[in-house]
C-alpha cells in the first residue's frame, strides 16, 4: 500500500480524513505539527502529503507550513505535496505552489474532491517513478546515458576493447564525453584496480608538457629543486589518458612515439631508463586525418595510438537522446541542489530538441543547471535555458534549411520586436511604422510572446 502523510492540527479534520480515507488503498500516517510531520516524512518517504499551512505554534500564520513544505521538498524533490488552506489564504496557497507544492485545496474539506486530488497525485507520482526507473535503465553500466543506435555502437566498442591492452583513440567534438568513455574502458579493463591518470595535452604549455609527462631530475632546469615523477610513472600498472593529443607539439610527439615503442621513461635532465607498464588511451576533437595530411600530426604516432578508434557522435546526431539527457541532468541537478522538482515546458523541450548544441553534452548540462536556478516556478521556460523560443528556427535559417512559412514567421517577429524597441514600447507609433493597425499589432505581439516594455 502506498503511504499518505496527513499533517494537520485540527482534530475534526483529522477525524474526517481518517474516516473518509480509511477504505482507500493508502496507508494513512498522521502528524499534528510540523516537527512530527518532518520526522514521519523522513522515516516513511510518502509519495503524497496533505499539509495544512496553518500549523502550530503559529496557527494563524503560514510560516510554519511553508517551512515544512520547503524541508520536505529538500528531502525529496519528487514528493507531491497538497497544501490545505482557508478561503482567505489563496495568495498563500499560490505562494506554496510557486515554491513547489503540487496543488492546493481550500477548506472546508469535501472528501470526494480531496480524494480525487490525492488519487491524481499518486497516479502522477507512479508515472514519474516509472519514468525515472526507465531513465535509470538507460544509463549504460559504464555510467554513460544513451539509447540511440550510434551510442549502442559505442557501448559495444567499449566492451570489446576493454579486456585487451591495445591503445584506444577516442574521437569526437568538444563536450561529447570522451573522458567518460576513456574511464569506462579503464574501469572495465583488467587494470581497473589501478589508477587512470589523465593529462590534457592542450592545456599545458609546451615547455612544461615534457616534464609533466616524463618527470624531471633535481637541477634539470631553473626551479627544479627536487626530483619529480611524471604522469607516465604514476600511471604504472594502470592507464594513461592523453586528452586532446592532437594539440601535442611535434617535438614531443617524437618523444612520445619512442616511449610507446620501448615503454621506458627518461626523466628530463636524467639518463636512467625507467621501464613502465601502462595502457594508453588518447582523445582528440580535431580531424586527425586532416592533421596528418597537413603535417601537424605524425602518421607513425597515429598508427601507435589508434589501434582501436571509437568515434563519439555529436549531440545533435543523437535523436531522442537529447531529451533523455536533458531530463537526466534536470533530475540530477534538482537532487544535487536539493531544490523542488521541476519539469520542462513544451516550449523549452521544443527548443532543446531543435537546437544544434555546438557545445554538445557539456553545453546541455550547463544550460540545465542554469535553468534550475533561474526558473521561478515548477516549469522551465526557454528563457530559463538562456534560449529564445525561435532559436531553433534561426539556426535553420543560417543553414538555409527552413520553410518559407518559418522564414516569414521570423521576419514578422523581428519587425515587431524592432518596432517596439525603436519607439520605446509606444504601440501606436510601432504599429504605424510597419503599416498595421493597433489591434493587429497587439495580436502580433501576443503571437510572438512580446511585451511593450
Amino acid at each position: 500500500m502506498q503511504k499518505l502523510l496527513i499533517i494537520d492540527d485540527n482534530d475534526e479534520i483529522l477525524r474526517q480524513l481518517k474516516w473518509g480515507l480509511s477504505k482507500s488503498n493508502y496507508e494513512l500516517i498522521f502528524a499534528r505539527d510540523g516537527e512530527e510531520g518532518l520526522k514521519l516524512f523522513k522515516k516513511h518517504s510518502p509519495p503524497v502529503v496533505t499539509l495544512d499551512l496553518g500549523l502550530p505554534p503559529h496557527e494563524n500564520g503560514i510560516g510554519e507550513g511553508l517551512r515544512c513544505l520547503g524541508e520536505m521538498l529538500r528531502m525529496d524533490p519528487t514528493a507531491k505535496i497538497i497544501v490545505i488552506t482557508g478561503n482567505e489564504e489563496k495568495d498563500a496557497a499560490l505562494q506554496a505552489v510557486r515554491l513547489g507544492a503540487y496543488d492546493y485545496y481550500k477548506k472546508p474539506v469535501n472528501l470526494d474532491e480531496l480524494k480525487v486530488m490525492v488519487d491524481r497525485a499518486m497516479y502522477l507520482q507512479n508515472i514519474e517513478s516509472e519514468n525515472q526507473e526507465l531513465r535509470r535503465k538507460t544509463v549504460n553500466e559504464s555510467g554513460i546515458v544513451g539509447e540511440c543506435a550510434r551510442m549502442q555502437v559505442v557501448f559495444n566498442q567499449i566492451d570489446r576493447v576493454a579486456a585487451s591492452d591495445v591503445p584506444v583513440l577516442i574521437c569526437g567534438e568538444s563536450g561529447t564525453g570522451k573522458e567518460l568513455v576513456a574511464r569506462a574502458v579503464h574501469e572495465k579493463s583488467l587494470r581497473a584496480d589501478m589508477e587512470m591518470v589523465p593529462i590534457n595535452c592542450g592545456a599545458i604549455p609546451e615547455n612544461l608538457l615534457e616534464s609533466e609527462l616524463f618527470g624531471h631530475e633535481k637541477g634539470a632546469f631553473t626551479g627544479a629543486n627536487k626530483l619529480v615523477k611524471g604522469k607516465v610513472e604514476y600511471a604504472d600498472k594502470g592507464t594513461l589518458f592523453l586528452d586532446e593529443i592532437g594539440e601535442m607539439p611535434m617535438t614531443l610527439q617524437v618523444k612520445l612515439l619512442r616511449f610507446l615503442q620501448e615503454m621506458v621513461v627518461t626523466r628530463v635532465g636524467g639518463r636512467k631508463e625507467i621501464p613502465v607498464d601502462v595502457r594508453i588511451i588518447t582523445a582528440t576533437n580535431i580531424d586527425i586525418q586532416k592533421a596528418m595530411e597537413e603535417g601537424t600530426f605524425r602518421e607513425d604516432l597515429f598508427y601507435r595510438i589508434g589501434v582501436m578508434t571509437i568515434n563519439l557522435p555529436p549531440l545533435r546526431e543523437r535523436g531522442e537522446d537529447i531529451e533523455l539527457l536533458a531530463n537526466y541532468f534536470l533530475k540530477s541537478v534538482s537532487v544535487g541542489q536539493r531544490t523542488a522538482s521541476k519539469r520542462f515546458s513544451e516550449e523549452a523541450l521544443a527548443c532543446i530538441k531543435g537546437y544544434e548544441w555546438p557545445g554538445n553534452i557539456r553545453e546541455l548540462e550547463n544550460r540545465v543547471k542554469r535553468a534550475v536556478i533561474m526558473a521561478t516556478g515548477p516549469e522551465i521556460m526557454p528563457e530559463d535555458l538562456g534560449m529564445k523560443g525561435d532559436e531553433p528556427l534561426r539556426q535553420k535559417l543560417q543553414t538555409n534549411d527552413i520553410s518559407l512559412k518559418d522564414a516569414r514567421f521570423l521576419l514578422e517577429r523581428d519587425m515587431v520586436e524592432n518596432a517596439l524597441e525603436k519607439f520605446s514600447g509606444n504601440i501606436v507609433k510601432a504599429a504605424a511604422s510597419i503599416g498595421v493597425s493597433r489591434p493587429t499589432f497587439y495580436d502580433l505581439m501576443k503571437k510572438h510572446g512580446l511585451k511593450s516594455s
